[in-house]
């Protein structure tokens, strides 16, 4: 199996920076999709952003495009979500997701995805 496991997640100021990382326990994101998901308090779990099996096709969702970058090592050991100019919006337990390829259409979906960590909380304050 592929274990995730997130990291990096804090309390920051509005407009502030974090970088999350999302590390694989035996095995890399080299050939699967991976997904960052977060979930607020009272929300259901929304996604964020995603990136291709070949590490180059992105998919933002439109409340983070622009503000957030996904991206992974060149041997796919470490994933990460650079996020700037953060919201208080922004504030919700983040998940890093990862999956075998499949239909496009199901990347933003929660049920496309076969693994997941446990979540960094991010807390963004005004």
């Amino acid at each position: 199996q592929v274990q995730l496991v997130e990291s990096g997640g804090g309390l920051v100021q509005a407009g502030g920076s974090l970088r999350l990382s999302c590390e694989t326990s035996g095995r890399t994101f080299v050939g699967y999709t991976m997904g960052w998901f977060r979930q607020a308090p009272g929300k259901e779990r929304e996604f964020v952003a995603a990136l291709g099996w070949n590490g180059r096709s992105t998919y933002y969702a439109d409340s983070v495009k622009g503000r957030f970058t996904i991206s992974r090592d060149n041997a796919g050991n470490t994933g990460y979500l650079q996020m700037n100019s953060l919201k208080p919006d922004d504030t919700a337990v983040y998940y890093c997701a990862a999956r075998r390829p499949k239909d496009a259409t199901t990347v933003y979906q929660e049920r496309g995805y076969d693994y997941w960590g446990q979540g960094t909380q991010v807390t963004v304050s005004s």
